[in-house]
């Protein structure tokens, strides 16, 4: 039998906590596997309790939150033989949507019944990992701002961006992408190792995390009048095909502005030194997939 640790952030709410245990309960296959349930009690706990989890044997632990959560539990999985699983119960959801988990319940229990895994690609931004994407310029300053909204959801995202959009004004950065130096004035500079922000916005839509390559995708300064079209392109998953984007893939990446202090990793804000270097670790974590 494999032992199965379900990672659940206590803020759901108690009724939300009993409808996921008793929908574990009725779909996880358990003449394969024994589980138990813990639950975040801080900042960070994840990692801990993942980090615990893989140390006493676990098969898997299965981050049940949102993208935030996952990142957690990857940074105590990270050089370990246990597996990641995700039951998506954030807002965005981009990790799950990135790994094409489904955004049910029963079904992504269904992934976990199949046992399949494959080996993914883990980015860092310094020392912070990442799955899917982290950025250093306007979406790291709306997931700072979101990270500090009471709300949650699309409606509330997309004010945000649109709020702040027309504000922004863009910064000239330093890049070296695999020992090229460039300088671009952008408004934002996303370095992929999945395919999207989250709600799907496909921010890097070729993107493989298991190809050993990072995506960086800069979108130069455009006429905002044209925001709404770029919304498009990213939903489409044509941004990269637009005139305002230049598209590379590198295995490290290192981006510099001395007014730098923010930056969004998997959609998290992390304080940050002017010079962040990106690189990748190619087949570093185990996950759970369809």
């Amino acid at each position: 039998m494999k032992h199965l640790v379900f990672i659940v952030n206590p803020r759901s709410g108690i009724d939300r906590q009993k409808a996921i245990q008793k929908t574990i309960e009725e779909c996880l296959d358990h003449g394969q596997f024994t589980y138990e349930i813990q639950h975040t009690q801080y900042a960070k706990h994840g990692t801990l309790l993942a980090k615990e989890a893989a140390n006493r044997g676990a098969y898997a632990v299965i981050a049940v939150g949102g993208d935030g959560s996952v990142n957690d539990v990857v940074k105590g999985l990270i050089d370990t033989d246990t597996a990641l699983a995700i039951i998506p119960k954030g807002s965005g959801n981009g990790l799950a949507r990135t790994l094409d988990i489904p955004l049910q319940e029963r079904e992504a229990i269904g992934i976990i019944n199949r046992k399949k895994t494959i080996s993914i690609d883990i980015g860092y931004a310094n020392e912070h990992p990442f799955i899917s994407n982290a950025g250093v310029a306007f979406d790291a300053l709306i997931s700072e701002k979101f990270a500090k909204s009471l709300r949650r959801g699309l409606t509330v995202y997309s004010w945000l961006v649109t709020k702040h959009m027309w504000m922004y004004k863009e910064w000239e950065w330093e890049i070296t992408i695999d020992g090229k130096r460039l300088k671009e004035k952008a408004f934002i500079i996303n370095v992929a190792n999945g395919r999207q922000f989250g709600y799907n916005f496909k921010i890097a839509p070729g993107a493989s995390w298991t190809d050993g390559l990072l995506d960086v995708v800069i979108i130069r300064n455009f006429p905002k009048i044209l925001g709404g079209i770029m919304a498009l392109r990213l939903l489409k998953g044509t941004i990269i095909q637009s005139p305002y984007v230049k598209h590379y893939h590198a295995k490290e990446v290192i981006i510099s502005h001395p007014k730098l202090k923010v930056i969004q990793v998997d959609g998290d804000p992390q304080p940050s030194l002017n010079n962040v270097l990106f690189k990748v670790m190619p087949g570093a974590q185990k996950v759970l997939v369809p």
